[in-house]
């Protein structure tokens, strides 16, 4: 059974419990980016507790998502919201039709297009490492197999990143 309510309806406001809940994250985490800037509660209730809306749970799934899966340090997460709130602003002065202002907005918001590449492309140059790494060690793993296999014992000769093997065998 579906609940309805009213289009004036206040929304539903959650205590950090249920936030936590909801987010997957701890209550701790939670105030932890409080502390740093990177959310606000939408309220206080009247016993002085954290109140969430719609608006902070999808905030919080943004920052955990570019946290947990994309590896983002809080100060770029930081970054990318205050890049979303000058978005806004930089819309409404767009909007506004002084030409001045208007130019502005676009310097600003290509300016900050530019530094996102920027993070991104660091970000991807470090993946791409990570990832050529991981190929070099499973070529060298599947080079002792191959050996193994051929009744050969494993060549212990220099690893594929140029070092010696380490005694005790394969990586």
């Amino acid at each position: 059974m579906s609940q309805r309510t009213e289009p004036d309806a206040a929304p539903r406001l959650l205590r950090i419990q249920e936030v936590a809940a909801e987010t997957g994250l701890t209550p701790r985490s939670i105030r932890y980016y409080e502390e740093v800037g990177l959310l606000a509660p939408a309220a206080r209730s009247e016993g002085a507790y954290r109140l969430y809306d719609a608006g902070d749970l999808e905030r919080l799934r943004f920052i955990a998502g570019l946290r947990n899966d994309a590896g983002f340090s809080l100060a770029e997460i930081g970054q990318l919201l205050e890049d979303e709130r000058a978005r806004d602003r930089n819309r409404a002065r767009f909007r506004g039709g002084d030409p001045t202002a208007q130019r502005a907005a676009i310097v600003d918001a290509i300016a900050r297009i530019d530094r996102q590449i920027e993070t991104l492309q660091r970000k991807r140059a470090r993946i791409d490492a990570m990832l050529a790494d991981a190929a070099a060690r499973r070529a060298h793993n599947r080079a002792h197999l191959d050996d193994l296999d051929a009744g050969r014992g494993p060549d212990h000769g220099p690893h594929a990143d140029g070092q010696p093997a380490p005694r005790g065998g394969a990586r």
